[in-house]
């Protein structure tokens, strides 16, 4: 029997960079493929290449034996290839069947659109791939999990026959995790194909038959998870051995750094997303801010950052009032920021990687003297950053919007990282790095805490929480459930508590019972 995607020697140069080097692929049927490798190893390019966002300069694409042409996403639908991105394309106030057959509408005699029709094809595929949806829910009441399914659901209303899933877990509790690898499963045994794209090497082990890895464009290897382990498959995408755990000292507390009372801030829709929520962070020591995203903690970061005015409450650092402060004056205080939009809040597309690594600094000297800039000496410190961060680029002139996602974030952690802070506000630091820049920032992010940093993390990966942090938040519908010391907290606890079951509900982790994995 035919694979039912073959790509045969696929190459794809950009001006200065061959991203894909001669690539095979094999996906057969009832198979779950999982692609592996750093950022800018050219995952990405294969796959819009696949989808139809990008044309091949070289090689060829075959779906079930037949050479296919694909130039378009429509042409990719039409072969039975579907793609479930980690960003979900949903409209919140819409119905899942709204959402569901948008742009595959169907159509009663008249012309008008046959709802009824569209909802019991969806019930009938919730029943039969066990996505458990309700047709006629808005989107905008669904938790993340579900959502994820009706995103599955349009796929399979479109008669897709293989399925990519782009960093499926990456806004997921670990109990959502979990039952979306059980609705992998249940494609898989009901004949569909997956090509699974992820970081995280144990949900890899956990979930594929078969794994390929890509290192700087090219195929470097191919296994089995019986085969591997996860530092074989860390050594594969990277070139050399990476250390996946976290090697971290008792953290040696100090002063109150920053404080946060009874604080309220409300989103773009003037709905309030933080509410009431205090804690302290203290020189030397990590908190972690764990929550399924969108619980309130991007406002809660943009408050603390001087990007959001809060409604009430007070915010100090080092003892000054910054509750209505500036991201300058912010920033001048020792404070800094990885926000969890790179290319929103942290970059200037449009500018070169070089100015980019100085936006917080440019007017001071030694990068400035009176109002004229000193471009040679930025220019120096920013290729000196570029070997230090290992951020992939043709050259500090390049516009740092040309960069994939995860150099770009390297690009702001170098800026951030490169200047004496008090204060680290790390909102998904390591969101679209490979594994040996996670083990390199991780690494980094300790570093600051026992230099006497305070650090408030904030991330929607737990196991990520778990490793770094010395206590724990947990935030769910905007405010703190409860603070606890890390070395308390399970990570089913957590998860229970981050999916909305109170603390008396969950019932107190058992000494012992902590069991923390490689965020990898």
């Amino acid at each position: 029997m035919a694979p039912v995607l073959e790509l045969k020697g696929i190459t794809k140069r950009f001006p200065g960079v061959l991203a894909n080097d001669h690539i095979n692929l094999t996906l057969n049927e009832g198979e779950i493929l999982a692609l592996l490798g750093e950022n800018g190893a050219g995952k990405s390019t294969l796959m819009n290449i696949l989808y139809g966002l990008y044309q091949p300069d070289e090689g060829e694409i075959y779906v079930r034996g037949k050479k296919t042409t694909i130039v378009s996403p429509t042409d990719a639908i039409r072969s039975g290839i579907g793609m479930v991105h980690q960003h979900f394309m949903l409209i919140p106030v819409f119905t899942v069947t709204e959402n569901v057959m948008l742009g595959a509408e169907e159509l009663r005699a008249a012309g008008f659109l046959d709802r009824k029709k569209a909802a019991d094809r969806i019930r009938d595929i919730s029943q039969r791939y066990k996505l458990e949806v309700d047709p006629d829910a808005y989107v905008r009441d669904l938790p993340v999990g579900v959502q994820q399914r009706v995103e599955i659901i349009k796929l399979l209303y479109r008669q897709a026959e293989i399925l990519i899933f782009d960093e499926p877990t990456a806004v997921l509790t670990p109990q959502e995790a979990d039952e979306l690898f059980a609705i992998m499963r249940e494609l898989i045994r009901q004949g569909k194909s997956i090509i699974f794209i992820t970081h995280k090497l144990r949900e890899v082990l956990e979930v594929a038959d078969h794994i390929l890895v890509i290192r700087r464009g090219a195929v470097v290897g191919e296994t089995v998870p019986q085969g591997a382990d996860k530092n074989s498959l860390a050594a594969m995408m990277v070139g050399r051995p990476v250390r996946l755990e976290v090697e971290k000292r008792v953290a040696h507390v100090q002063n109150k750094v920053l404080e946060v009372r009874d604080l309220v801030v409300a989103d773009a829709q003037k709905q309030i997303t933080v509410d009431e929520v205090s804690f302290d962070v203290h020189a030397g020591e990590i908190l972690g801010v764990a929550g399924v995203q969108g619980n309130g903690q991007t406002e809660l970061v943009e408050a603390v950052t001087g990007l959001r005015m809060p409604n009430s409450g007070t915010i100090r650092l080092l003892g000054q009032d910054i509750t209505r402060a500036t991201p300058r004056q912010v920033t001048e205080l020792g404070s800094a920021h990885i926000p969890e939009d790179r290319q929103r809040d942290g970059l200037v597309l449009s500018f070169p990687v070089a100015d980019n690594t100085v936006l917080c600094t440019y007017y001071k000297p030694p990068y400035a003297k009176g109002v004229t800039m000193q471009w040679k000496k930025v220019y120096e410190d920013a290729e000196k950053l570029i070997q230090d961060f290992d951020i992939r680029t043709p050259s500090a002139k390049t516009n740092v919007g040309a960069l994939s996602g995860g150099n770009q974030q390297k690009v702001i952690v170098a800026r951030e990282f490169s200047r004496p802070i008090k204060l680290l506000v790390a909102s998904q630091p390591t969101r679209g790095l490979d594994v040996g820049s996670i083990e390199y920032i991780h690494k980094r992010i300790v570093e600051k805490r026992d230099e006497g940093c305070a650090v408030l993390l904030v991330s929607p990966e737990l196991d990520e929480i778990m490793e770094l942090s010395d206590r724990i938040a947990v935030m769910y519908r905007g405010k703190i459930v409860t603070i606890v010391p890390a070395d308390q907290a399970t990570k089913a606890y957590i998860g229970l508590l981050m999916a909305g079951v109170s603390p008396e509900q969950a019932g107190a982790p058992q000494v012992g019972e902590r069991v923390v994995e490689s965020t990898l």
